[in-house]
């Protein structure tokens, strides 16, 4: 199978640095799995997710989409369409509803969604989240329905690819299995390339690739079940 991304001798280096973060980093991230990245603080992560969501551009080596140099393509249109991003810290706005949450992101990514309320209700339903719910203000909502809900933001304009950075670290050991389960499900039912960047063991468990990255350099750990 051909990879959705493709990282080809990937390196960066902050500008006016001597040192490289990431060192001929090389990996396909396929559709229908499930990836993990794992490493320690300051080993890279960070900047690997930045590339891969298309906010910063490799300064060595390629990122490839669907076999387009990322360097040369709309990296806003990827970013509204091609890829989703699931952060720790939710980044959702508190004072307003979940489901304005997902209609706000579904309006500026540009959603050709007719009926954008009933698209996001039915999004909010399939990772948990019932109607009453839906419409409660964020700061009343656990911080297991905050993540769901920032993972149905993240798919509000379907993407491909979803990244998630962290996303049970804030999270008891219950609710972390629930939104890892969710994960799963996109990745496997839905055949969604899910990319998460990790400390969990859990993460690391049930993904089908584990990459290490230590020093900026990235091996894979565990290869594709057969």
């Amino acid at each position: 199978m051909e990879g959705i991304l493709t990282l080809d001798n990937v390196s960066y280096r902050y500008e006016g640095a001597k040192a490289q973060v990431l060192k001929g980093v090389n990996a396909v991230f396929e559709m229908g799995k499930l990836y993990a990245i794992v490493g320690k603080s300051g080993a890279g992560k960070s900047t690997l997710l930045s590339l891969l969501s298309g906010l910063d551009l490799a300064t060595g080596g390629e990122i490839t989409y669907k076999g387009e140099a990322m360097s040369k393509a709309d990296r806003d249109a990827y970013r509204a369409k091609g890829v989703g991003v699931v952060f720790q810290s939710y980044n959702l706005l508190t004072n307003a509803t979940a489901l304005q949450n997902i209609v706000l992101s579904m309006n500026i990514s540009g959603s050709p969604e007719y009926d954008k309320k009933g698209f996001a209700y039915a999004l909010l339903s399939r990772m948990g989240i019932d109607r009453e719910t839906a419409d409660r203000k964020v700061l009343r909502l656990s911080g297991g329905e905050q993540q769901r809900v920032g993972i149905a933001r993240a798919m509000a304009s379907d993407p491909p690819v979803l990244i998630a950075d962290e996303p049970t670290g804030n999270l008891d050991k219950d609710t972390e299995e629930a939104i890892l389960s969710a994960f799963s499900s996109l990745a496997r039912e839905e055949g969604k390339c899910v990319i998460i960047v990790s400390h969990s063991r859990k993460v690391a468990a049930i993904a089908d690739v584990v990459f290490g990255i230590a020093d900026g350099a990235m091996t894979e750990l565990r290869k594709p079940k057969a």
